[in-house]
């Protein structure tokens, strides 16, 4: 081989292994230290690499980094902690210095998402030794202290299905504000107020009254904010999104601070809890975060039981919709898509939205390609039958006499203290310990603490044969997580 060859030869090598270098960027969490590095991030995902419909490799790819960084265990050379910086969730500087940087109380109280949520896999529930202290009514402010005055303790919910519950709320705001602009535009053309009643995918939502002035009257709304969005997330459900939640998690229970909310572009800092790291969290470690947790798949209903189990579980079901708890755990809602749109088109300030990166930036994870889509069913219209046993509307579950469920003393953006989300019951057998603060041990507890709304069917489980509560329980002991 002469000089020029070889030359030749070697650039070509040289360019492959680049590309191949480039190409390990794109679809992992390059080691690009050494192994005993104390870092659990070695690269960024860039934001500007995930865009348009993405094939199954290239989700398979971000799905795998989404999953490394949801079980890092973070580190102060990652940026760990804020020591000036709050855990609320509008960024806000501390007065002096903390104490102690890790607290049960405010946070930080975890080294890794996964953490918390474990069971019965990575992404599930979590113990009652990981609950979360919630300090919405003093978000601006630390905290030392479980005193229910200054936060509520929550249980930690597992994530299986999460992205097909963003998409049906989605659909679901989507559906009301057309309801809404068709009532406004009908008072407009007849003169006249109307009244018109809100339902979505079999969940209504109260009234509201349209006037031809345009002013809409939203006293009547039921379970539900007045934009109309459905908040599907959290306890109380007000938390709009995967992306929301997770860009507020990372802050909270790591202070691990995500540029799109914390760095300069909203604050004006790139160190804006000033522990001398910059840009900590980037907007494509965000979207590998959300894929993953998107991607998880559905709880589902074990059919492969005992013969004894599966009568109990049939003559269950049948005491479970006659009880009437079928009527607020609805045992499916349709969805018409699987395209998760990332960014989403709902979150305000704060929270990376599709609006703020535009048509040909966005990227779309078809759900419709993960393993666990074939195995959802259809209804008539094609739609996919999604199988999460709640409304996701928020309900009274408390009143004076039956008021375990009502157990916190401060509301959380403006949802009255004794109204929460209809919890999904989908996994329910392997999500135990049960209830908002996880203090309720088995599923006849549980049940027996529902009030408010759910006074009824609490009532009338009560008065049911013991072999009849013992059918309902094998029959919600059907509900599984197949890791």
């Amino acid at each position: 081989m002469n000089a020029r060859s070889f030359i030749l030869f070697t650039t070509a090598i040289v360019m492959m292994l680049g590309n191949a270098i480039l190409h390990a960027d794109d679809s992992s969490l390059a080691d690009t230290n050494m192994a005993w590095d104390s870092k659990a991030i070695q690269s960024h995902v860039d934001i500007a690499d995930i865009k348009g419909t993405l094939s199954k490799r290239k989700l398979d790819d971000l799905i795998a980094i989404g999953r490394k960084l949801f079980k890092a265990s973070f580190t102060t050379e990652d940026g760990v902690g804020r020591p000036m910086a709050t855990q609320a969730i509008i960024p806000t500087k501390r007065r002096r210095l903390p104490k102690n940087e890790f607290s049960r109380t405010a946070g930080l109280d975890a080294n890794a998402c996964s953490s918390c949520h474990n069971q019965p896999d990575i992404g599930g529930a979590g113990d009652f030794v990981a609950n979360v202290f919630v300090s919405e009514g003093f978000q601006l402010a630390d905290f030392d202290t479980t005193d229910p005055q200054f936060s509520n303790e929550r249980n930690t919910n597992h994530l299986f299905g999460a992205g097909l519950v963003e998409l049906l709320a989605r659909e679901m705001s989507q559906d009301l504000k057309l309801q809404r602009s068709d009532a406004v535009a009908s008072a407009r053309k007849t003169g006249e107020s109307i009244t018109v009643t809100l339902e979505t995918k079999g969940v209504s939502f109260g009234k509201l009254i349209a006037h031809p002035t345009g002013i809409v009257d939203t006293r009547l709304l039921a379970g539900i904010d007045t934009d109309l969005i459905v908040k599907p997330f959290t306890q109380k459900g007000v938390i709009t999104s995967l992306r929301q939640f997770t860009v507020n998690a990372l802050n909270h229970h790591h202070g691990m601070q995500a540029e799109e909310r914390f760095g300069s572009r909203w604050t004006g800092d790139d160190d804006f809890d000033e522990d001398g790291y910059n840009n900590e969290i980037s907007d494509g470690d965000v979207s590998a975060l959300v894929l993953w947790q998107a991607s998880l798949a559905p709880p589902t209903i074990k059919t492969d039981l005992p013969e004894a189990w599966q009568s109990a579980a049939s003559r269950g079901r049948a005491e479970f919709d006659q009880l009437g708890c079928s009527a607020c755990h609805m045992p499916n809602l349709p969805l018409e898509s699987l395209v998760f749109a990332d960014p989403g088109p709902l979150d305000l300030a704060g929270t990376l939205s599709s609006g703020e990166l535009g048509i040909d930036q966005n990227a779309f994870y078809d759900l419709a390609l993960m393993d666990w889509a074939e195995q959802l069913e259809k209804d008539d219209q094609g739609r996919y039958l999604v199988p999460l046993f709640g409304d996701l509307k928020r309900h009274v579950i408390a009143d004076t006499q039956v008021d375990r469920l009502g157990n916190e003393l401060l509301s959380q953006r403006f949802v009255e203290r004794n109204v929460f989300m209809t919890s999904e019951l989908w996994g329910i057998a392997q999500t135990n310990p049960y209830g908002h603060r996880g203090d309720l041990t088995t599923l006849p507890e549980v049940i027996e603490a529902h009030g408010g709304d759910a006074r009824e069917s609490r009532d009338a489980w009560l008065s049911l044969e013991k072999s009849a509560q013992s059918d309902v329980v094998a029959y919600l002991k059907t509900l599984v997580i197949e890791p």
